[in-house]
């Protein structure tokens, strides 16, 4: 199950703000969802655009925010402590029952988590993008974005946060976490 297809429409603010509504929109398909299953594969979804987004912020955004913004580095660092926060609920919420109370409670928290942080980066991290960089390098930063999704693990991996180890781990952890969610679609369709 792979996360939805966001083409970049050119601007890297807008394509991370359009994805940001659809993880929005990926929360309440989760906690709407009827039976364990329709919610589990939800879930997946969910998961996997939360992880490769962030990914491709940590490896892309996150590193020219802390160069070309005064007070990036800050701006940076309190981001990347709410994404370390946030894969940690993620990890633990994968191995919850779909069907739980527990599990509805996780994803609430991290719901509020989430939305908080991509407020954040919408009004600091963002902002401050728009007003420094030009068309060009907003265009620019978008198309390293989407290759940087492209191999990006599609599950949270706590203290993998900074580029510098999303570079030297991320390939590693997106093959096995890749070849992971393909065994586990082969599997789960030979039970249904």
């Amino acid at each position: 199950m792979s996360a939805p297809d966001i083409r970049s429409t050119g601007d890297v603010v807008d394509y991370l703000k359009a994805q940001h509504a659809t993880i929005r929109e990926l929360f309440t398909e989760v906690l709407d969802a009827a039976g364990a299953e329709t919610r589990d594969q939800a879930f997946t979804r969910l998961r996997t655009m939360l992880a490769v987004h962030e990914t491709a912020e940590e490896m892309v955004v996150h590193p020219r925010v802390r160069r070309k913004i005064d007070g990036g580095a800050q701006i940076v660092d309190e981001r990347l402590a709410e994404e370390h926060d946030a894969k940690v609920l993620l990890r633990d919420i994968e191995q919850l029952p779909r069907d739980s109370a527990e599990f509805s409670k996780a994803v609430i928290h991290l719901q509020a988590a989430v939305l908080k942080h991509a407020e954040a980066e919408e009004e600091l991290e963002f902002t401050a993008l728009e007003a420094e960089l030009d068309d060009d390098e907003l265009n620019k930063l978008a198309d390293a974005v989407a290759v940087a999704e492209r191999i990006a693990p599609t599950h949270p991996h706590p203290g993998v946060e900074s580029a510098a180890a999303n570079f030297a781990a991320g390939p590693f952890a997106s093959v096995l976490d890749r070849a992971r969610d393909a065994l586990s679609g082969v599997l789960a369709s030979r039970t249904s």
